[in-house]
């Protein structure tokens, strides 16, 4: 019965009752939490009640089965909380890049717009000056044709 055990004794305390009602007995074996925090899971009891003869022959059977289902539930439990742990680290690095990529668009400076160029052309003047030399011939022409 305690070599079975063993591998449950290792991790954590067991609290082991023993109950006579009527004929038979009542053996309870009940696992202490390890750490804080841990799974209630983990501290599932095993209740088994039977004759003497019957305890001697079959408890030690029950009681493997029962340290082995035990083992193999505290190994998926902290696999299952690995890949949590993990993929709540991936999301942060990922929120955390995604912060400085928005950061670094944020803080680079936008192209700035050309101004528009300077009108080189001048503007005509209402009150512009005598007509050029080469606007007079013209309009001497223009009256000559006219007369």
């Amino acid at each position: 019965m305690f070599v079975e055990l063993m591998p449950l004794l290792k991790e954590r305390t067991l609290l082991i009752t023993v109950a006579r009602i009527d004929q038979k007995l009542k053996v309870n074996v009940i696992p202490t939490k390890a750490r804080d925090g841990e799974d209630q899971a983990l501290t599932t009891p095993l209740t088994y009640t039977a004759l003497p003869e019957e305890l001697d022959a079959e408890l030690g059977k029950h009681l493997a089965s029962y340290v082995d289902s035990h083992m193999q539930l505290g190994s998926t439990l902290a696999e299952a909380k690995a890949e949590m742990d993990a993929a709540a680290k991936a999301a942060r690095q990922r929120a955390k890049t995604s912060q400085q990529t928005a950061k670094s668009t944020q803080t680079q400076p936008k192209p700035e717009t050309p101004a528009p160029a300077p009108i080189t052309a001048e503007t005509p003047n209402l009150f512009a000056s005598a007509p050029t030399p080469t606007e007079q011939p013209a309009q001497a022409a223009g009256e000559e044709g006219g007369a």
